[in-house]
């Protein structure tokens, strides 16, 4: 006992941030004043207590001690046998477990949340368990909840707004799921649980899905535990905005010296707030801003007349460096933004992708919005026949792209319902019709996540999407090896 005893001291005294944490309970934060180890009849008895709770243990033993945490072997009452952690949160032992310990607290809250929503249904699977395999996260905690055959899958997302964001997209993998594994139940949809105040992009992006696929329901919480069910006609409205095309006045860069850079393969890249993009294979090396000229690639700094041959090395390196042919393809500007490299090739080749789309003018990141890092970027085309297109490129497996371009493309609708492109100088020259704007999902063809074609099968069959998956030599060619 007394070895015991000084192997618990020593290992708190090591931790600069000490607490403890017990399967299925909250993480308690410890010190000399709310921690305590005393012999009784015999054993020692552990002690720990903070505003919300006490807890008792007696200790048994170590079952294993590495760096930052300190596993005890300890009985409840009634002599039941268990497990406690004592850990340094400032090691990655304890931040795991941190981790750990908060989505058990949360997934307890999701069940109470389940069974005072539903008195009449039984919580019959309830989980926070990862599923690589389905791709199932562990940061949701997920349920299955029925009421004889009739059942409804759910999901909760905590209070980060990160989880917030991306809740959706597990949902509709984890209902996808359970329909699948449990053909003879009817599953009739999705009951999300989420914070109040960080609802609004997933409401949108509900209304947007088919009805017929699945019926979806959302209930608000707060700090406070007050519950609501949210009305999704109240989340119509989109954060959108089109600013006003500006056609740029030629003169900060003189004809010579863009003819040379276009001759090295450099690019110039009309913004649609009348700037010009000087870039190569994507990557921007220098801008126009107003009157002046920045350039650099990490950090831009006001080029002065004489530095325009300074520039045009640099758009001579970039070539060099950033190509098909580079010789070394783990340099950080060939590896440096991906997207930007396949939106070039798209703009370059946009024929091969669709026969129909015109090469110009092409726009991106039209129009603005208020959202995470959407890790995607965005083109809006025309056709011949007037009708939008928006393409979303990503260079690499990304299982939320669906919604990503969901969030885009809802937008772009909605400036088309009202006739904004053409008023605020959009595609000059060519009539847009009102039909709603065709998505288009690139990507190479090896690189779209399993997941994306469940999640698409949610989406309103007013929304005309289609995959189209690029050759893995997309930096050398763009070819087109699947349409889906």
């Amino acid at each position: 006992m007394t070895e015991l005893r000084q192997t618990i001291e020593r290992f708190i005294a090591s931790c600069t941030e000490p607490a403890l944490a017990e399967p299925g309970e909250e993480l308690m934060h410890i010190s000399q004043d709310n921690f305590s180890l005393e012999a009784a009849h015999g054993s020692l008895q552990l002690q720990a207590w903070s505003d919300r709770r006490n807890l008792v243990r007696r200790v048994t033993g170590v079952n294993q001690e590495v760096r930052g945490k300190l596993v005890l072997s300890v009985e409840h009452f009634g002599k039941r046998a268990g497990t406690l952690s004592l850990l340094d949160l400032q090691r990655p032992a304890g931040q795991d477990a941190t981790l750990k310990s908060e989505r058990l607290e949360f997934r307890e809250q999701f069940y109470l949340f389940l069974r005072r929503q539903f008195p009449m249904h039984r919580v019959a699977e309830l989980t926070t368990e990862a599923d690589l395999e389905h791709s199932l996260s562990p940061a949701f905690p997920r349920a299955l909840i029925r009421q004889g055959s009739q059942c409804w899958a759910a999901i909760g997302s905590s209070q980060d707004p990160f989880h917030a964001e991306r809740v959706l997209t597990f949902g509709l993998i984890w209902l996808d799921y359970l329909r699948g594994r449990e053909p003879d139940l009817a599953i009739q949809g999705l009951v999300l649980y989420l914070p109040a105040g960080h609802e609004k992009l997933t409401c949108l992006r509900l209304l947007f899905l088919n009805p017929k696929a699945a019926q979806f329901a959302v209930f608000l919480y707060d700090d406070q535990g007050f519950e609501a069910v949210a009305d999704l006609k109240d989340y119509g409205n989109l954060n959108t905005r089109l600013d006003p095309h500006c056609r740029r006045i030629p003169g900060l860069i003189d004809k010579t010296t863009r003819a040379i850079l276009e001759e090295l393969g450099a690019e110039s890249i009309p913004l649609s707030d009348g700037e010009l993009s000087l870039r190569v294979n994507g990557l921007e090396f220098a801008r126009t801003v107003g009157t002046e000229l920045l350039f650099g690639i990490h950090r831009k700094r006001a080029a002065a007349p004489h530095q325009l041959n300074e520039i045009v090395t640099m758009a001579e390196q970039l070539v060099e460096l950033r190509s098909a042919g580079a010789v070394n393809h783990l340099n950080p500007l060939y590896l440096a933004n991906p997207e930007s490299w396949l939106e070039s090739q798209v703009r370059a080749h946009i024929e091969e992708l669709d026969a129909l789309l015109l090469p110009a003018p092409l726009y991106g990141q039209v129009p603005s919005f208020a959202a995470v890092d959407r890790g995607v970027l965005d083109l809006l085309a025309a056709d011949c026949t007037g009708r939008l297109a928006v393409l979303e490129l990503k260079a690499s497996q990304d299982i939320h792209l669906p919604l990503q371009a969901l969030d885009y493309w809802m937008r772009v609708k909605w400036h088309v319902d009202r006739a904004e492109f053409a008023k605020h100088g959009y595609f000059p020259g060519l009539t847009l019709n009102n039909e709603p704007p065709r998505l288009l999902l690139v990507s190479p063809a090896l690189d779209f996540h399993p997941a994306n074609e469940c999640i698409l099968r949610f989406f309103s069959t007013s929304i005309p999407v289609e995959r189209i998956g690029v050759g893995l030599q997309w930096r050398k060619e763009l070819k087109v090896m699947s349409r889906s």
